[in-house]
């Protein structure tokens, strides 16, 4: 038997992006963002609000990274949730964390979070329904302890995602199937 239930973001699990920029005096802003999605195969959409010092940031620099977070850094992927740069100019340094410069984009690589994609800014989309940053993917880069030769292996990275019906972190890592090829056995 089915249960009507509160409305809240029903799609999930929701991914952990930490989306890295730089503020005007060159030092590191991070948010924390569930709202983001592959708009392709090279874009990202990122629904997020102009009110966001990330946003502003991304527009005055043209460029930011997006970075998965992971189990070893949920409690930092949470504080930059939390805690906004509006109010807080300082919140990366109380982390901890460490990052280098991309080479690619005007904006921070997060050491600690083990991929990360470099994008270019496209355009802030405004609409009734949403909207938000989109970005061109000019590179993305995985730490070596995530990789399985030439391939990215998501039970290394240990990926988190978030629950918005118990506000939980969940991890996401462990493979129950193969794209592309499992459903083929009902194929008729």
């Amino acid at each position: 038997m089915r249960k009507n239930i509160k409305t809240t973001e029903a799609i999930f699990p929701m991914p952990v992006l930490m989306i890295a920029t730089y503020n005007e005096d060159g030092s590191i802003d991070v948010m924390n963002a569930a709202w983001g999605m592959m708009e392709d195969r090279s874009h990202v959409m990122l629904n997020l609000t102009e009110t966001h010092k990330t946003v502003k940031n991304i527009k005055e620099r043209k460029a930011f990274t997006v970075s998965i977070a992971d189990a070893k850094h949920v409690k930092e992927a949470d504080y930059f949730g939390v805690v906004s740069g509006n109010n807080t100019p300082n919140k990366f340094e109380n982390t901890g964390l460490t990052a280098t410069k991309s080479e690619n984009v005007d904006a921070p690589i997060i050491n600690e979070f083990p991929i990360c994609m470099e994008c270019e800014f496209v355009e802030y989309q405004d609409a009734e329904y949403g909207g938000g940053v989109v970005g061109k993917i000019v590179n993305v880069s995985a730490d070596e302890k995530v990789m399985n030769g030439e391939n990215i292996d998501i039970s290394l990275v240990d990926a988190i995602s978030f629950d918005p019906y118990t506000h939980g972190y969940y991890r996401v890592n462990e493979r129950v199937g193969n794209a592309f090829k499992d459903g083929l056995e009902l194929k008729k």
